[in-house]
């Protein structure tokens, strides 16, 4: 392949995030290459500098030479007798500032327990161990290491593991509660011995989590009265309780900066037809200096017309890279839309199966050109904003000789279950043949099984139970 046929297909695959940053990378090594934004405002801003110079020195000159007033009022100010500068930018209109705009820096849940950890008081060596126990506590607040690989870590300083316990106990009291706990276990029951002991139902939900954690998750009220001689209103009253604590501390600590996907190819419906543009707003519109490409003399075989001349063929290349990178995604992002019709007007029931090879043929394009055009580019569509892949799926065979896309028989099995009754939830094999009788799909029963374990769902057993102590 040629170098120019590498960096179209490099260009290709790269997300929008990746390529604005290519762009950027482009801008500062090529001088031939400039933002064709800066050619706009570089001529508005050559009109309106003089102009705005000249009215600054004309209001100069009107209060510079006035004499000071002999008899002010008390409460006069500055700006009652003399003009001020005007503020530019930010500055002006400092009330209206958006501070959210200014970048600031979270801490991370590191960061903030050490800070709780300065302000405790420790010895010397009892704070290098908390230092190492907060270093190995993870994101979601959980210790990662066992204590007792930390505690060999300090058994060459004489250190016994009930010192390190110690303090682990003591890390395991800051905020969040529940931060350094071994496991979920742990972690509910440091929150629980945090409230008051006159919390009402504290000993009960204490003792639930302690002993019969699993049977709470199953929400298996029959086994938990049985074991536990509590009574109907006590054991709600415990289990509501343990539903306000939180399974992962850390995540109330920690970058709270929100990342937003920002879609490549937007598609409308205008005067009855589906419609598909790119955005043009995810990256910088570029072009050629003229300036310099002017300087280009073909004649000339100086050392700078060689290197202007390369870097002007770079340019050329790199643009015609981004044209045919714009170009192969809007034919694949309008193939897509033609075939998927049926899911922008009624959304994921109506997805009909379609692999790379489809959109290949029909295009006149390789499949791996198709994949890489389709990975990490998202479309803008009236039910959401989707990964291209998302349009690709498996499809099922119908009754009728026809095919049905496994996108679709996932959005059928969550209405199925939605719609179910609370007392008598549907099993695998009575959905699989509701979708032979009602939607005449053929779907196995472990296939149903498996597209509601993908989904989350729990069986209808389980499903049972839940409803059942949800009332």
């Amino acid at each position: 392949m040629t170098p120019q046929l590498q960096q179209a297909i490099r260009l290709l695959q790269l997300s929008s995030l990746d390529l604005h940053q290519e762009i950027q990378q482009a801008l500062y090594s090529n001088p031939l290459l400039e933002l064709s934004d800066e050619i706009d405002n570089a001529g508005s801003d050559a009109d309106t500098k003089p102009q705005q110079a000249e009215d600054t020195l004309s209001d100069d000159r009107d209060w510079e030479n006035a004499p000071i007033p002999d008899d002010l009022p008390v409460d006069a100010r500055w700006e009652d007798i003399y003009p001020t500068a005007p503020m530019t930018g930010q500055s002006q209109g400092s009330d209206n500032r958006d501070f959210e705009s200014f970048h600031t820096v979270t801490d991370s849940l590191q960061d903030h327990l050490r800070w709780q950890l300065n302000l405790t008081n420790m010895s010397p060596l009892d704070n290098l161990i908390a230092t190492t126990i907060i270093d190995a506590i993870n994101a979601d607040g959980l210790l990662d290491t066992p204590i007792a690989d930390i505690h060999e870590a300090f058994i060459e300083d004489g250190v016994e593991l009930d010192e390190v316990l110690a303090v682990l106990h003591r890390v395991q009291q800051f905020d969040p509660p529940g931060v350094g706990a071994a496991d979920l276990r742990e972690c509910l029951l440091i929150q629980l011995r945090q409230f008051g002991a006159d919390t009402p139902h504290r000993a009960e939900a204490i003792i639930l989590v302690e002993k019969y954690l699993q049977l709470v998750a199953e929400r298996d009220f029959n086994q938990l009265r049985r074991k536990t001689d509590m009574d109907t209103e006590a054991l709600t009253a415990a289990i509501r309780l343990i539903q306000t604590l939180s399974p992962r501390p850390g995540e109330m600590i920690g970058d709270s900066d929100v990342e937003y996907v920002t879609p490549d190819v937007r598609v409308q419906k205008i005067n009855g037809s589906w419609q598909v543009s790119l955005n043009g707003d995810i990256t910088p519109r570029i072009c050629i200096n003229q300036q310099y490409a002017d300087l280009v003399r073909r004649a000339d075989n100086s050392d700078d017309n060689t290197f202007l001349r390369n870097q002007l063929q770079e340019a050329r290349w790199f643009l015609r890279s981004l044209e045919s990178r714009n170009e192969t995604l809007l034919r694949v992002s309008s193939c897509i839309v033609e075939m998927q019709r049926g899911f922008l007007e009624k959304g994921p029931e109506a997805m009909r199966p379609m692999v790379l090879a489809n959109v290949a043929e029909q295009l006149g394009l390789h499949e791996s050109t198709i994949s890489r055009v389709t990975t990490q580019k998202y479309i803008d569509t009236p039910q959401g904003v989707f990964e291209l892949k998302y349009f690709f799926s498996s499809h099922v065979s119908t009754t009728s000789g026809g095919e049905c896309s496994s996108t679709a028989i996932r959005a059928l099995l969550k209405k199925m279950i939605a719609a179910e009754n609370p007392e008598k939830p549907l099993s695998d094999n009575k959905i699989a043949a509701m979708f032979d009788e009602q939607q005449g799909i053929q779907v196995a029963r472990r296939t149903v099984a498996k597209y509601r374990e993908a989904m989350g769902i729990p069986t209808s057993s389980e499903r049972k139970r839940f409803k059942q102590g949800s009332c």
